[in-house]
């Protein structure tokens, strides 16, 4: 179990993480004709937004309540009423995401009271469902506030406990609770593993549809295309079990067994081959079929990745920071394959951190990682671009992973996961620490060898200097005293002669190699 370092300073220093606003907002950009709003000043949305555009490379859908200096002293609830109905009237969702921030909280907003205000003043939006969550900017980070605004939408779209009687009516409906460290390639992957054991997946929030990076009819929307169809999560409680991948969606597993019964499977992380072993084992139980042959040469292939890289891998000084699913999930892969965790960061606390494979574990930033990398000997940084110029620092190779990667194109569309992407990964550590010299072994000279660049002796000097250095190899028991040598007076044994004989025969000498 590692320990859990507290956070020791009073304010951040190159910071680490991304807010919990822009998290909740990433997980109702998942959600078919949806748009985020945030109940904050116009900048806390437009940082997050600049976030989004250099990650994903897209516009996207995003407003704001814009609290400005006099409605952050007297009263902002009106805007979130005329905001939530211009939004109503203009647009059309499908969905609305109501988010607070650290403005917001700080004023001590009733976000749900509003929610409700709204509903009664306008009921012309009754249809158009107003997902509530309280996401402060000033705790948590990205990962919480996308698993708060997950299982608010769980709790706001499905009805109250069914026990259960609608379980299985969909025989071939699997819900899947997809966490934050999963990127659209990653969700697009869990999607065709999942098909291929004839089942069809209903992913929430599945940004694989809507964030992927694909072309439109349209050039602009100001609501999401692609995602969850909001009338597909009204139908989970049908489905036939719940795969929920990351430990941060264990609260909103648990809203979604206690409102539908529907069985589910919990993964705390899908990289490295045991968690990706555990995963396919169940998919094959809910379907009642046999691993399908591609599969199975994936995970071979997997297996002879790990053949490979191991002698590059093994007893190699890693640093990661990183948020704690993703934490989680890389240093359980690395130290699988020998690898010592020597810095591990993450921005807040989580319980999968108690599990993390390291001796300790901090809460901390960038700053933390850099301090604890340097005095442990690490030899490779793992964590998003904002670490780019740390790793710079520490003269060390950088794996980009998580959020934001705005220095690296296709990062967000990155595979991570499954035997695949395992596989990809390992191959992509390894050659990192190739290209920066890790485990290079350095060249023997031999002290019999005829090079003498190192030694500064030539000619004859080499020569009586080699004859020393084969005599002082000599076991001080073999040595059989005789007269002196006839080199340069010293005492030797006629079998270091001999020796020193056969080489000057085997070797030319100097006057000989110019």
């Amino acid at each position: 179990m590692a320990e859990i370092l507290k956070r020791n300073k009073a304010l951040a220093v190159n910071p680490l993480k991304a807010s919990q606003p822009v998290g909740a907002s990433l997980a109702f950009l998942g959600i078919n004709k949806a748009i985020p709003m945030m109940h904050g000043s116009q900048g806390c949305t437009a940082f997050g937004k600049v976030y989004f555009v250099r990650h994903f490379r897209e516009p996207i859908p995003l407003q704001t309540t814009a609290m400005d200096q006099v409605s952050t002293v007297m009263n902002a609830d009106e805007n979130v009423i005329e905001g939530l109905k211009a939004i109503a009237e203009k647009s059309k969702p499908a969905l609305i995401g109501l988010t607070t921030t650290g403005l917001s909280e700080t004023q001590g907003t009733d976000i749900k009271r509003l929610v409700k205000q709204f509903h009664d003043k306008h009921p012309e939006f009754a249809h158009i469902p107003v997902v509530p969550v309280n996401t402060p900017d000033f705790t948590g980070c990205l990962e919480s506030g996308y698993a708060l605004a997950v299982k608010a939408v769980l709790g706001t779209l499905l009805p109250g406990a069914s026990g259960g009687s609608n379980v299985g009516r969909r025989k071939k409906q699997v819900n899947v609770l997809a966490g934050s460290f999963l990127t659209p390639g990653d969700i697009e992957h869990l999607k065709e593993l999942i098909e291929a054991f004839g089942l069809r997946p209903l992913v929430l929030p599945d940004i694989a549809d809507s964030l992927d990076g694909h072309l439109s009819e349209t050039e602009s929307s100001p609501l999401t295309l692609g995602g969850t169809p909001v009338n597909d999560i009204s139908s989970m409680g049908d489905s036939v079990a719940t795969l929920v991948l990351g430990n941060s969606m264990f609260g909103a597993a648990d809203l979604l067994k206690e409102r539908t019964g529907v069985p589910d499977y919990r993964f705390d992380s899908l990289m490295g081959l045991e968690p990706v072993d555990s995963f396919i084992a169940a998919l094959s139980m809910i379907s009642c079929k046999p691993v399908p042959e591609k599969i199975e040469r994936q995970r071979a292939q997997l297996q002879d990745a790990m053949v490979d890289c191991h002698f590059m891998l093994g007893f190699a000084r890693v640093a990661i920071a990183a948020d704690p699913d993703l934490l989680f999930g890389f240093a359980q892969l690395v130290a699988e394959m020998g690898c010592e965790v020597v810095a591990a960061i993450a921005p807040a606390r989580a319980n999968i951190l108690q599990s993390v494979r390291a001796t300790q574990v901090g809460i901390g930033d960038l700053e933390d990682m850099e301090n604890a990398a340097r005095s442990n000997g690490a030899q490779l940084v793992i964590s998003n671009s904002h670490a780019a110029e740390t790793a710079r620092r520490l003269q060390l190779p950088l794996l980009r992973a998580g959020f934001p990667q705005y220095d690296l194109i296709g990062g967000y569309q990155r595979l991570w996961i499954g035997y695949r992407g395992t596989r990809q990964t390992l191959f992509d550590l390894a050659n990192l620490l190739v290209e920066h010299g890790h485990h290079e072994v350095e060249p023997y000279v031999s002290v019999y060898s005829n090079r003498n660049e190192n030694t500064g002796y030539s000619g004859p000097s080499y020569q009586r200097h080699l004859k020393d250095e084969i005599q002082n190899s000599v076991r001080p028991e073999l040595v059989e005293r005789s007269g002196p040598s006839s080199i340069h007076g010293s005492t030797s044994s006629p079998r270091t002669d001999d020796l020193f004989r056969e080489l000057s025969h085997a070797t030319p000498s100097l006057s000989q190699t110019h």
